[in-house]
């Protein structure tokens, strides 16, 4: 294919991406950017050059050695929950704009290590870049078929235009607000349309070659076993093996979290910590997804070609070995999308990096305090976009010197390997506070020399020296200086033993300068905040330490000039506003200074606004011991303030059950008024009656008929016995309700009590034609006393009969064993229970208020006796609320009683 046709199509396609960007941009606000699926598919820059290519090279060569690289982050996701989104608040919290800057301020803001940061990840993220500009270039031979050509001046080198075009891309898009926090909507929407395109094409090559110039996997699987040995490609070799695997998924799981570009776009282009709900899923799928047909196509371009051309590129060898120019072109496209993406993203967090913690703090600063807002902006916009350029140069110039000799998975774990030594800090600084940036800094320049030495230095002098007589025989010739095998260790592969040393070295000097040499007072204000960053909002506020004279007018000059007056006024009126202070407010505290740096952090980073804020406050000095007692203060005004509300919250709790309480008293009360109405007017009724009946007997004895006589003396006698059973109510109650009745156990057949029952109430349903039935004839005995059970059923029964039908009304009494208790049950089919009364008819003096009557026919106590009748007996009883017509009362006895 000629080069002006592939050139062509690159155009065409970053075209294509700069109209999605702008389209992104335009809609930022849109649901289609900004929901967790963009979001995850952006993790996916993860899969760059080296995923697309390099992962076939080490498939095809050493077998399953390529999956600790995707190991990691698998393992790395689920933590995400708890890691990731306390990286994301706190970020947000002070407007991190890089890694640079987050590791910074939890070390006090310290500049050194700030720029410190920013240089090892130069130095890690340069070799990768300049892997990308290896694969473009390799691939783009492959495609014109220039594979003989011999470079003899950069600017006939196609990559150093490719080179180019990406910059230009690179900081057109990254470089259009001085605010680097500010979200890069378009990049991210462009780097997820990446993601699915580079999946896509993988996956079509993927089933072409196992499926179309292969019979299957099983094809490809019986090819490879009779060309090489199996066992060896699908297998560790022993436990040298397993330690190899071992730290290449710690260093892939601490790449995850490290590289500048997964940073970037999973902390500071995170719209919604939510979002991660779905990563920590989908990702490691997109990962797996990726890696189906990696062996497959490995293997199948292994009984190809056997040696005859580079493994990494199998993926374009094997189409064109078919003359599938269309399907090579798609793979082509693939691959260009993994390199754009990952150098676009890198670049934009390394150009942020450099201009504010290298460049901005460390020589432009007094120019910018001298400058106006709009010449600010243009110098932060400027020192970005030279940045990203000096960037990409030098990856190119990297890949000139040395990338032509090395693989893109050697690059890559250079890569990696570099970044990794920014664990220590970045982990333990999450979860100790007693980590200090002395610790960290000194760490850091161990483990970053260690892995210079060791990984580094070997193949600079054998490019140089054209001899690896330092790789053989050590530094000065001492054999445990040797950098692959340093004190003996030689079992390891080279970035497994480089990764081994600098960060058991980096972890060792870091613990223990932080627990030799405390942090400053700063340092322990944010050390305090990182660590619980639940209480994030309230330790900023509260636990900030600071002494010292600030002014506000000087303050807001200061972000005047950054900022714009707008932006400025608008930001310290909300300032003022939060905190409900007056708005001519004239010396600042702790919380204006802190928010003021935060402002300016995401412009000029926040060690450059560190020292800006510092230039216009007059800040004291505060020795350990007065840090000590501010912090114990503000943390006793905390517990102070959590007991207030927590008693606060006791006394709404106790002022609402009081109220409770109270109510519920007048509702007892009233009951009881009516109750007592009640049992006066059902004590008067019998009297009047008998009184009626005795004074006419009296009256008219001679002249009354014997009939009429004796009909008096059975109303008599009627009233009589139904003011004694009144009275025994009132009587019984008053005993159960004092614990004073006593119970007669014995051991008796609930069928013969039950028959007892239904005989003593016969005659009252008979009156209104009402049917009882025992639906139960088998014989239990247990123990019970009978005469409390017999009145248990009478008052059920006869609740029955008071609100059934006459003539229709229907009574069943049924019983079943169940766990450990007779469960016996009365049912009618009268009127039966409203929904509101059921919770409330076992009170005392409860009476229901739906019996269609001025008085209730009874005292109200029917109800409550049975209750106290059936809990002395150790039972339960209940109205069953599921019974739709009528009503169901249940009760239990316990098979054996315990008094």
């Amino acid at each position: 294919m000629s080069n002006y046709v592939i050139i062509v199509i690159i155009l065409t396609y970053l075209a294509v991406l700069f109209f999605i960007a702008f389209l992104a941009e335009r809609k930022k606000k849109s649901k289609w950017v900004n929901n967790p699926y963009v979001y995850t598919l952006s993790l996916a820059v993860y899969c760059s050059a080296w995923t697309y290519y390099g992962s076939i090279g080490i498939a095809a060569n050493t077998g399953i050695d390529f999956l600790p690289i995707y190991l990691g982050p698998v393992i790395a996701a689920p933590l995400w929950i708890i890691v990731l989104r306390k990286v994301i608040r706190i970020s947000n919290q002070n407007k991190i704009s890089s890694i640079a800057d987050f590791i910074s301020l939890r070390y006090g803001n310290n500049r050194f290590l700030g720029a410190l940061v920013t240089v090892v990840c130069l130095f890690g993220t340069i070799p990768y870049i300049s892997l990308q500009l290896k694969a473009v270039s390799e691939t783009f031979e492959i495609m014109s078929d220039n594979t003989s050509y011999i470079l003899t001046n950069t600017f006939h080198d196609s990559t150093f235009y490719v080179a180019l075009i990406l910059a230009i891309f690179a900081t057109f898009f990254g470089t259009q607000n001085a605010d680097a926090s500010e979200k890069h909507t378009g990049i991210i929407a462009t780097v997820a349309f990446e993601s699915v395109l580079k999946l896509v094409f993988f996956l079509v090559i993927g089933v072409y070659i196992t499926f179309y110039l292969f019979d299957g996997t099983t094809d490809i699987y019986n090819q490879i076993a009779t060309i090489d040995n199996l066992k060896e490609l699908t297998t560790l070799s022993g436990l040298e093996d397993g330690f190899n695997w071992l730290f290449m998924i710690s260093l892939s799981f601490m790449a995850i979290f490290l590289l500048p570009r997964q940073f970037q776009v999973a902390v500071l282009e995170n719209n919604r910590e939510k979002y991660l709900k779905k990563a920590i899923w989908l990702f490691p799928l997109y990962l797996l997804i990726f890696n189906l047909f990696v062996i497959f196509i490995a293997w199948a371009g292994k009984i190809t070609f056997g040696n005859d051309v580079n493994a990494e590129y199998y993926t374009l060898y094997l189409p064109l070995e078919q003359g599938n120019s269309f399907l090579a072109t798609l793979v082509f496209l693939g691959g260009f999308s993994a390199v754009i993406s990952m150098v676009v993203v890198s670049t934009l967090a390394l150009s942020t990096m450099v201009s504010n913690n290298l460049i901005i703090p460390y020589g432009f600063l007094e120019k910018f305090i001298r400058s106006q807002t709009e010449r600010n902006e243009r110098y932060i916009k400027n020192i970005r976009r030279i940045s990203i350029f000096s960037i990409i140069i030098i990856a190119y110039f990297f890949y000139i010197s040395f990338s032509r000799e090395l693989s893109l998975y050697s690059i890559g774990l250079i890569s990696f390997t570099i970044i990794a030594q920014l664990a220590p800090s970045f982990f333990i600084g999450l979860f100790w506070n007693r980590g200090s940036s002395k610790g960290a800094i000194i760490g850091i320049i161990i483990g970053f020399f260690i892995t210079v030495y060791t990984l580094i230095l070997p193949f600079t002098l054998a490019a140089y020296s054209g001899t690896d007589n330092f790789t053989q025989y050590g530094l000065d010739g001492i054999a445990a200086l040797k950098p692959y095998a340093l004190f003996g260790i030689d079992f390891l592969s080279p970035p497994a033993h480089a990764f081994f040393w600098s960060i058991l070295f980096n972890l060792l000097a870091y613990l223990f300068f932080s627990l030799m040499f405390k942090g400053n007072y700063r340092e322990r204000n944010y050390a305090e905040m990182f660590v619980d960053s639940r209480n994030f909002s309230a330790l900023q506020d509260s636990a900030l330490v600071w002494k010292g004279e600030a002014y506000v007018a000087d303050i807001k000059t200061m972000l005047v000039r950054f900022l714009g007056e707008k932006k400025a006024t608008r930001a310290l009126k909300l300032f003022f506003t939060k905190y409900k202070l007056p708005v001519d407010t004239q010396l600042a505290d702790a919380r204006l200074i802190n928010f003021s740096e935060k402002l300016l952090t995401g412009s000029i980073g926040s060690a450059s606004a560190k020292i800006l804020i510092d230039s216009v406050v007059k800040e004291e000095q505060i020795s350990l011991t007065e840090v000590l007692r501010i912090l114990e203060e503000s943390k006793e005004n905390i517990v102070s303030n959590k007991m207030l509300l927590e008693k606060s919250d006791e006394l709404s709790q106790l002022s609402s059950k009081l109220k409770d309480a109270n109510e519920e008293l007048v509702n007892k009360d009233k009951q009881k008024d009516e109750f007592l109405d009640t049992v006066a007017h059902e004590l008067k009724t019998p009297i009047t009656g008998i009184r009626a009946a005795t004074e006419l007997l009296m009256d008219e004895e001679d002249d009354m008929p014997q009939e009429i006589k004796k009909q008096f003396l059975t109303n008599i006698l009627q009233d009589s016995d139904r003011l004694g059973r009144l009275i025994n109510n009132i009587l019984d109650f008053e005993k159960l309700e004092t614990g004073r009745l006593s119970l007669d156990i014995r051991n008796l057949d609930i069928q013969e009590t039950i028959k007892k029952a239904v005989a003593n109430t016969q005659h009252i349903a008979a009156k209104k034609g009402i049917t009882i039935h025992i639906k139960n004839f088998h014989h239990f005995e247990i123990d019970y006393d009978e005469d409390r059970i017999l009145q248990v059923f009478t008052n059920l029964i006869s609740n029955a009969i008071k609100f059934c039908e006459p003539e229709s009304g229907k009574i069943e009494i049924d019983y079943k064993l169940g766990n450990e208790a007779l469960e016996i049950a009365v049912i009618d089919n009268g009127k039966g229970i409203p929904t509101e009364d059921i919770a409330y008819v076992f009170d005392k003096f409860y009476q229901s208020q739906h019996q269609n009557t001025i008085k209730p026919e009874g005292s109200g106590l029917g109800l409550a006796i049975t209750k106290q009748i059936i809990e002395k007996h150790k039972g339960k009883i209940w109205a069953d609320k599921t019974v739709k017509t009528g009503a169901k009362f249940v009760f239990t006895l316990p098979i054996s009683y315990i008094v």
